[in-house]
Parts: C-alpha cells; structure tokens; sequence
C-alpha cells in the first residue's frame, strides 16, 4: 500500500537544521543511547513447525524506521521520510508502530497460547493506523528549550501501546504492557505480536526485542 509521502514539522519556535541525538546532560534521561550494542538482529529464535520466532531491532535512531515483513522474514530500515519498502506488514520507530493497511487488537492474553480466535474479535475493536503530526519524533537535541521536531507520518495507537512511556517524571517511566496484539494484516492474514524488552544486555533503551507467532491459525 503507498503511503502519503512524509514530511516533517516543528514544535516550538524554529525549524531545525539537523537531526541529532541528545547527548551530554541529556544522555539517559531523554532515553538517548551513547552508543548501540548487540550484533544479531532481524529474525531470530525462529521454530517453523510453530511458526514463532523473535525479531530484535537497533530502533535506537529516532531518524529511522524498521520495516518488518513477517511473510519474507526480513527487517529494512529506512530513513524516516524515505520511501517504504515494497513488501511489509509492521514497522518500528523507537516504541511506535504503524501497518501496512492493517488494523489491530490489543487482547488481554500474555500469551500465544491465551489468545482468542481472531474471528471472534468484533469489527469495531479493530484499531486502523491514523495520520499524525506530534507522534514521530525525529529530533530531542532542543527538548529543554521546548524545540521537538516531528515527523508527518501514520502511526497505530493501539500497538503502540505496547509500551508506555511516562514523561510527567523525570527520568521518564517506562512500563511494557505484557500484551499479545493480534495484527490483522492486509491479505486477512493475522499475526500475534508481543514486545519482550526494549533495551539491550547493557541497559541501552530502544532495542526491541519482539515475539511473533505467524500466522495465527
């Protein structure tokens, strides 16, 4: 499905130049790595005969996009802005998502094992990506002068939900929902998802680390 081309917007006073990582005073506290970790990503763990696995995702760039085709088994990362990829279902910036005209359903199940046939899921509880301007966030380099530049772009708030991030705090407050989110994709297939972590062995937020079972069945 074509996307409308994104673009990018200002909160705040001014438009800025480059897209930079915070860093110096606001390393850690804005979730801001130093440097990434980890040298396995994309599909891993995966069991075919169940039709499980894990995807693990460097989305410590909040200037990228990780576009994931669970039917090829391939992660792309693009450019926030950039043209997507031809073949994907799900995609990842930092803690957001959105679909590839695809809808979705938070359950209440922990596990693949919990969840409910996706048939018996009622139309109106399917959540469809919705256009945004204050979502995507591509650059904190100005946060404490109240300058954050955003990104144009869909985003799904219901799989996005699969982690919260409480800024009211300083640091922020992050608590994984533990949820498994059914993705009803665009070809009436349907996929589980469930985010495992988001930072890596060395306590660098922004890796993420998600199980999948598809297709569910």
């Amino acid at each position: 499905m074509n996307r409308k081309q994104t673009g990018l917007c200002l909160s705040g006073a001014a438009l800025l130049m480059s897209l930079t990582a915070c860093n110096g005073i606001l390393e850690g506290i804005y979730d801001t790595p130093s440097s990434g970790t980890g040298s396995e990503y994309g599909f891993i763990l995966v069991d075919e005969g169940a039709r499980t696995g894990r995807i693990y995702i460097d989305a410590t760039d909040y200037t990228e996009w990780h576009y994931v085709d669970l039917h090829g088994k391939l992660v792309t990362t693009a450019a926030v802005g950039a043209a997507a990829p031809e073949t994907w279902d799900f995609a990842v910036h930092r803690y957001d998502t959105k679909t590839n005209g695809g809808t979705v359903w938070e359950s209440q199940a922990g596990s693949f094992d919990a969840l409910p046939v996706p048939e018996s899921v009622s139309e109106e509880q399917w959540t469809e990506d919705e256009w945004t301007t204050d979502r995507i966030t591509v650059d904190m380099s100005q946060m404490m002068d109240g300058i954050i530049l955003y990104a144009e772009d869909y985003w799904n708030p219901c799989l996005s939900r699969w982690l919260d991030v409480d800024t009211s705090t300083m640091p922020p407050i992050y608590t994984l929902s533990g949820k498994v989110y059914l993705l009803r994709l665009s070809d009436s297939t349907f996929a589980a998802l469930r985010l495992v972590n988001f930072m890596n062995d060395a306590a660098v937020k922004g890796y993420m680390t998600i199980d999948y079972l598809y297709p569910v069945e």
